[in-house]
């Protein structure tokens, strides 16, 4: 079968395309065949040897994807052979075929289509738990989401929506910014000029946002310390600016503020209850019509290195997938 292969760490130009052997399904495990895989920034980090975690060398990157069960191992109930499935294999995904264990696993209805069955749990899954766990965003509060237009960011917009919050969407263009009007923020904020705190502040009264959601960091980050709001929570998720910021501790003390981290992967092996609530409760809002995972670009395979790029250059807006089969 075909996969992407990373064998040495570098830009996406050092990834190839390559043959290797089928996938075989061990205990309470699946052989999926790959429709749509999407990419995520940490798929860019990881080619790049940035990332939290590294799998040994070589390896083939990619965490979700939508396609069809085509074999079963011992021990693996309630999914089939043929079963169409939106899957988490965590490493591997960007290939004709991943094997992915049952709890990474779950049906699709027949209206959700596979790019978007691969571009829906990660974005979604983190804001939620981000916004409900992290942040206990409440209804009424202002929550300002940074990166607005990245996939996480606009599930943010999306869930805040729902959550009854007052949504300010931030992001570095216009262009962006015109993008994620369509999921209806309450007000949107242009940083481009590097200047956060001041429109933050004159968009709420002077009072700063209750809940910072920010996948950035940066110079955005202490920022956002500086205009958030008597018991405000500023939410960790994640470094696009590339640079880790600094938390100080007399601007928590001054504004009685929090800073709290957002990391899906311990929040999932940890507190695993919670977590399927979470994803129940998310597939309930898509069904309701409430959530609409937008996909704006869809490469064909051999295209992997444009796509890619798009992740390194910061053009992302909504989610980006390399579509391996048609269906």
């Amino acid at each position: 079968m075909k996969a992407i292969v990373c064998s040495s760490y570098g830009p996406p130009e050092n990834l190839s395309l390559e043959e290797i052997d089928n996938p075989v399904a061990g205990d309470n495990e699946a052989v999926v065949e790959v429709y749509a895989a999407a990419l995520n920034f940490p798929d860019g980090l990881q080619i790049q040897g940035k990332y939290q975690f590294q799998p040994p060398m070589p390896f083939t990157p990619g965490s979700e994807v939508g396609g069809v069960v085509i074999s079963t191992g011992p021990g693996l109930e309630g999914f089939a052979v043929g079963d169409r499935v939106m899957a988490t294999p965590g490493i591997g995904g960007l290939a004709e075929q991943v094997v992915v264990k049952a709890d990474g696993l779950r049906k699709i209805p027949d209206s959700m289509d596979f790019k978007t069955a691969a571009s829906f749990a990660m974005i979604y899954t983190t804001s939620y738990y981000g916004l409900k766990q992290r942040a206990n965003l409440q209804p009424g509060e202002t929550l300002l989401v940074l990166g607005s237009s990245g996939g996480v960011g606009l599930a943010a917009v999306e869930l805040g929506k729902v959550m009854g919050a007052r949504v300010i969407a931030a992001a570095s263009s216009d262009e962006k910014l015109e993008f994620v009007s369509q999921f209806n923020p309450d007000a949107t904020l242009n940083y481009g000029d590097g200047d956060l705190k001041e429109k933050v502040k004159e968009l709420t009264d002077g009072r700063g946002a209750d809940v910072i959601y920010d996948p950035v960091g940066g110079d955005l980050f202490d920022q956002g310390c500086r205009c958030i709001n008597w018991n405000g929570r500023l939410l960790v998720v994640g470094f696009t600016s590339g640079r880790i910021p600094e938390y100080k501790a007399n601007l928590a003390l001054l504004k009685g503020s929090s800073m709290v981290g957002v990391f899906l992967g311990r929040f999932r092996k940890e507190e695993p209850a919670e977590y399927e609530k979470n994803f129940a409760e998310l597939l309930d809002l898509y069904d309701a019509g409430k959530l609409k995972p937008v996909v704006t670009q869809s490469f064909a395979v051999n295209d992997y290195v444009q796509a890619f790029n798009i992740f390194t250059e910061r053009r992302v807006m909504g989610k980006v997938t390399l579509e391996f089969k048609a269906g």
